[in-house]
């Protein structure tokens, strides 16, 4: 071992440490005004320096796709972990849900997904990579009866829109919200109900709390 490599340990995790931070930071920029943020900005809100950002991320675009990566290899990680299950029907919930929570907490997926490059390099690979894998949970469910004989891959991803939706505009008055629709949802589906998913409607307060408000007035976002 030479001398130089214990110094060289801590600016790997030093390096480490500031690219997380730029992509948290990143996602939370992204979250309020879009991928529209100039990378210098990014960094003053980091609290790092300019050219540390451009070290690790030589334009706007090598940042989202990164985010991209990120994100999707997260979602293969729950496809993987799903299509190991022996039941088709358990498969499927398990990925569906799964998939729905990180949706839920993710306030940034829809930025990133507008404008990542995905046609392109690790991103088109990733992409790729978990569309087999929903084809195969899809196809599977499908296959033993567990859901209705129309269903495919592509409900899996307007599942997730879909709640989505409801996840972003009721996030700060009922964050749970979504479970409830997403069960019923996978009801539509043919999926059998669960049993310990059980949540109650939006109150009316909740309801006003989460109608849309004016540029400017939304709160946590």
């Amino acid at each position: 071992m030479s001398p130089e490599t214990p110094h060289q340990r801590p600016l790997r995790a030093d390096a480490e440490r500031n690219r997380r931070l730029i992509m948290t930071t990143a996602d939370r920029l992204f979250a309020r005004r879009g991928a529209t943020v100039p990378l210098n900005e990014i960094a003053r809100e980091a609290g790092i320096g300019v050219g540390t950002v451009y070290r690790r991320f030589p334009d706007l675009q090598s940042l989202v796709d990164a985010l991209f990566t990120e994100r999707f290899t997260m979602f293969l990680d729950l496809a993987n972990r799903a299509a190991e299950l022996p039941d088709p029907a358990q498969a499927l919930r398990h990925y569906l849900l799964a998939a729905a929570q990180w949706r839920s907490e993710d306030r940034a997926l829809e930025v990133v997904l507008a404008n990542a490059s995905l046609d392109t390099g690790p991103v088109a690979r990733t992409r790729d990579q978990l569309g087999r894998l929903v084809d195969g949970l899809a196809e599977r469910a499908a296959t033993a009866g567990a859901v209705r004989k129309d269903f495919v891959s592509a409900d899996v991803y307007a599942f997730l829109n879909m709640i989505g939706a409801v996840a972003d505009r009721t996030h700060d008055v009922a964050p749970d919200a979504w479970r409830r629709y997403a069960e019923v949802l996978m009801v539509g589906f043919g999926l059998d109900p669960s049993p310990a998913e059980h949540t109650s409607a939006l109150t009316d307060d909740q309801l006003l709390d989460s109608w849309p408000k004016p540029v400017g007035e939304q709160g946590g976002q």
